[in-house]
């Protein structure tokens, strides 16, 4: 890649358009501007400052110090690397810019993750790849790692923001949520890792209930089976042949829901809750205890893993 590189005698200056590929980057197409001064001293050190829209890192459990620009570890290195090719052990100072980063901030995770006045810049290789799924499960175990690293022993693991709205109806604790999309099998694994001691999953129960058949992607395009679960527990609690035909033939969980309550048959979901903690616990290595709650549509809870009915 070659730039065209404004140059005086104190600094050179160019920028780039980023383009994101496939991923589901708010920077996609902005300018990243970078000025590099260099000094008289031969220190060997480059140093990095927040231009403008570049965030600053405020709280503890970053990959950076607090009071430091939002650059990971890897990209500082990369800049570093290639600096250095060119001026040796002389000292530089690299300011980085997104005019607009400010603003684009407000629709990604910094806030929340402590990152306050524009953008990260983040990556791995320098290299953008077609993986736009990979890339959001990166930033979920991101912000996971910040918490632990935070001293957080709990977690709160929920689909989206109303899972997140239904579950803080009822739970203070834990203290902090993390949306984790369809993977949850994922987050599992990364709790477990990590070291967390407690996770509590919540959610609407079309999702969650797939916990407790195993499947840990909950996007209907990888599996659904929910009618399947559905049938197998009211079997278990008794359902004659005839209900079980007509809960299988449901097009919705709200219309299941409807005919389980019909048949006083509603504490299915208790047991598929249980199922639910078993099978997540299994998938963090048994290294996290596991709370599964599960949410109707209206948001109250029709099944929790610690209750007995």
């Amino acid at each position: 890649l070659r730039l065209s590189v404004h140059k005086t005698e104190q600094y050179g200056k160019c920028y780039v358009v980023k383009d994101a590929g496939d991923d589901p980057d708010v920077t996609h197409g902005c300018h990243v501007e970078s000025i590099v001064e260099i000094g008289a001293e031969e220190d060997g050190i480059v140093e990095f400052r927040a231009g403008i829209g570049i965030g600053i890192a405020t709280q503890e459990g970053l990959k950076i110090q607090v009071g430091e620009p939002a650059i990971n570890p890897i990209p500082r290195q990369m800049i570093q690397n290639e600096i250095k090719k060119i001026i040796g052990k002389r000292h530089a100072i690299v300011t980085i810019s997104i005019p607009n980063g400010e603003e684009l901030a407000k629709k990604t995770l910094n806030g929340k993750l402590g990152i306050i006045g524009g953008l990260s810049i983040l990556g791995t290789t320098g290299i953008v790849r077609p993986m736009s799924e990979e890339a959001l499960k990166d930033s979920l175990a991101y912000e996971l790692q910040m918490r632990r690293k935070q001293g957080n022993e709990e977690i709160l693991l929920v689909p989206g923001l109303a899972g997140e709205r239904m579950a803080r109806k009822y739970l203070k604790e834990p203290k902090y949520a993390i949306q984790m999309s369809n993977y949850v099998g994922f987050m599992l694994e990364q709790a477990g890792e990590l070291g967390f001691k407690k996770a509590v999953l919540a959610g609407a129960v079309g999702k969650l209930m797939k916990l407790s058949a195993g499947i840990m992607n909950t996007h209907s395009h990888v599996a659904d089976g929910r009618n399947e679960i559905i049938c197998t527990h009211a079997g278990l609690l008794g359902a004659s042949q005839e209900v079980l035909k007509e809960l299988y033939e449901s097009k919705t969980t709200e219309k299941a829901i409807e005919i389980l309550k019909r048949e006083n048959l509603m504490d299915i979901w208790q047991e598929i809750a249980k199922r639910g903690a078993y099978h997540a616990k299994i998938r963090t290595g048994y290294a996290t205890e596991i709370r599964v709650i599960l949410f109707d549509k209206n948001g109250t809870i029709i099944g929790d893993s610690l209750e007995e009915r």
